[in-house]
C-alpha cells in the first residue's frame, strides 16, 4: 500500500510545481472575494441618501457588494448616459426612462436581455413591463416605480379662506379666485424648467380634458391629431392658470417653485408624487400640507389619472462587474427592495409583485385615488420620442410660449403637431 510522503520527502522540482499551484489557487481565491463596486447611474439628485440607505441593505446581504449611486440632473442625464455607455465607461447599473429612451439604450445594444434574470418577470403588471419591453417580448429593464401627479395645497390658507378640496374644473378656478382676491400667490409654478409644464402640468391635468389614455392611444395611432377639440381644450385649460402664477413665473427654477410652496409663500403647487420627501426636506409635513387629484372637467366625470411609468432599471451589457450586478438585478426585483424605496421615498409606488404597505398619509391618497380612476401615463412618451424632435421637447416649447404669449392654444398645438408630422407618419 502507498504511503502519503511527508512534505520533506518531495524532490526540490516537485516542490517548486506545488508551491506554484497554491500561489495561483490562493491568487483565484482572493480575486474571486475582492470587493465589487457597482455603479449606479441616476437621474434622481434629490434622493442620494436616501437610494445610500436602500442600497446598504442589498451590501448588508451580499457583503462583498456596495453601490455607489451617482445622479445627475435630469436635463442632462439623457446625453451623460448615451455617451459614457458609448464610451466604455458606462455604469454597471441604469435607471432607465419608459418607452422610447429606455428602448434607444437597449436598440443601440447597451443593455443585457432580462427576460430569463428577473425572478418574477411574469407576475409583473403588462403596463410597466410593456414600457421596458420589446414587442418581440425581451425585458431590459426591472419596471421599478411609477409616480403620480396632482395638486398640493397648503392647509392653513383653504382653512382661512374656507376652501374644500377642488374635484371639478369650475370648483379649482373658484377657489383660485378666491385666493388670489386675497392676495395670495395661488399656485408656486415657474416655466423655466418646461418639462414641469408638460410633463406633469400638461398630462397631469390636462388629461381630464384631453381624455387620458383612449387619447393618447389615438394619437399613437394616428386617427387623432394635437389639433383636435379635445386637445386643444386641454391647451386653453392649461393657459387658464397663467394669472394664478407668480411674477416673473417664466424665470422661476423648478427647485425655488417647490421651496416657495414649501415655505408657505403660496397657497399651492402642481406637482408630482415624489415631491413628498423634497417637501419634507424643506420643512412641509403631512400636518401642513394636503393633496388632491387632478380635477374633472365637470362633476360625474370618470378621473383621468397619469399614472406614470416613471423608473426601470437595467444592466449595461459591458459591465465588467457582471455577476455582482445580476445578483443585485434580482435583488431590486424583490420585495425587500420594493418596500424599502416606497419606505424611504413616499410618493413612488412599486411594481413588484406581492404584498407592500404605504406609510405616508400623503402617498396613500395618491395611491387610493387610482382606484376608481381611468390611468394613462404622459403624452409623449411612447412612440412619440422615439426621433427628433421629440414629441416631449416640442410640446415642452409650445407650452413655455403659450403661458409667455407666443402662442395661442391653437397656434400651440398647431406648431407640435406640425413637427411631430415631419417624421411621426
Amino acid at each position: 500500500m502507498k504511503k502519503f510522503l511527508p512534505w520533506r520527502s518531495l524532490t526540490s522540482a516537485t516542490l517548486s510545481f506545488c508551491y506554484l499551484i497554491f500561489i495561483f489557487c490562493f491568487l483565484g481565491c482572493k480575486k474571486s472575494t475582492d470587493p465589487v463596486v457597482l455603479k449606479f447611474a441616476s437621474w434622481r439628485i434629490d434622493d442620494v441618501a436616501e437610494m445610500n440607505r436602500i442600497n446598504a441593505l442589498f451590501t448588508k446581504s451580499h457583503p462583498g457588494i456596495t453601490i455607489s449611486f451617482d445622479a445627475y440632473d435630469p436635463t442632462v442625464y439623457d446625453g451623460i448616459t448615451t455617451n459614457n455607455l458609448a464610451a466604455g465607461t458606462g455604469a454597471d447599473i441604469i435607471f432607465l426612462i419608459s418607452y422610447d429612451k429606455g428602448r434607444a439604450l437597449y436598440n443601440a445594444g447597451y443593455l443585457y436581455d432580462l427576460t430569463n434574470i428577473i425572478p418574477n418577470r411574469t407576475s409583473f403588471a403588462q403596463v410597466p413591463l410593456q414600457a421596458w419591453s420589446t414587442e418581440a417580448g425581451v425585458t431590459y429593464g426591472v419596471p421599478s416605480v411609477g409616480v403620480t401627479h396632482g395638486i398640493y395645497y397648503q392647509k392653513s390658507l383653504f382653512e382661512k379662506y374656507n376652501i374644500q378640496e377642488p374635484a371639478t374644473w369650475d370648483e379649482f378656478i373658484a377657489a383660485c379666485e378666491k385666493l388670489l382676491n386675497g392676495g395670495e400667490t395661488v399656485i408656486a409654478q415657474g416655466t423655466l424648467d418646461t418639462w414641469t409644464l408638460n410633463r406633469v402640468v400638461f398630462c397631469g391635468l390636462g388629461a381630464n380634458f384631453y381624455g387620458g389614455e383612449t387619447a393618447r392611444q389615438a394619437l399613437m395611432a394616428r386617427t387623432t391629431k394635437l389639433t383636435d377639440p379635445n386637445f386643444i381644450e386641454a391647451f386653453r385649460a392649461v393657459e387658464s392658470l397663467r394669472k394664478y402664477f407668480p411674477d416673473g413665473f417664466s424665470t422661476l427654477s423648478y427647485e425655488n417653485s417647490r421651496k416657495l410652496f414649501a415655505e408657505g409663500k403660496a397657497a399651492m403647487f402642481i406637482g408630482g408624487s415624489w415631491e413628498i420627501s423634497a417637501f419634507e426636506g424643506l420643512g412641509a409635513t403631512n400636518s401642513t400640507i394636503g393633496w388632491f387629484a387632478p380635477p374633472v372637467k365637470k362633476s360625474g366625470d370618470k378621473l383621468q389619472y397619469c399614472f406614470h411609468v416613471d423608473a426601470g432599471i437595467g444592466l449595461n451589457k459591458n459591465s465588467k462587474h457582471q455577476q455582482a450586478a445580476l445578483e443585485y438585478i434580482k435583488w431590486v426585483s424583490g420585495s425587500e427592495y420594493a418596500q424599502s424605496f416606497m419606505s424611504e421615498l413616499p410618493g413612488f409606488f412599486s411594481y413588484t409583485p406581492g404584498t407592500l404597505t404605504l406609510t405616508n398619509p400623503l402617498a396613500q391618497k395618491m395611491y387610493n385615488a387610482a382606484s376608481s380612476a381611468d390611468l394613462t401615463v404622459r403624452l409623449m412618451s411612447e412612440k412619440l420620442n422615439a426621433q427628433s424632435p421629440t414629441g416631449e421637447d416640442l410640446l415642452n416649447e409650445a407650452l413655455q410660449g403659450m403661458m409667455m404669449g407666443s402662442y395661442t392654444p391653437e397656434t400651440a398645438a398647431l406648431y407640435v403637431q406640425q413637427q411631430l408630422s415631419t417624421w411621426y407618419k
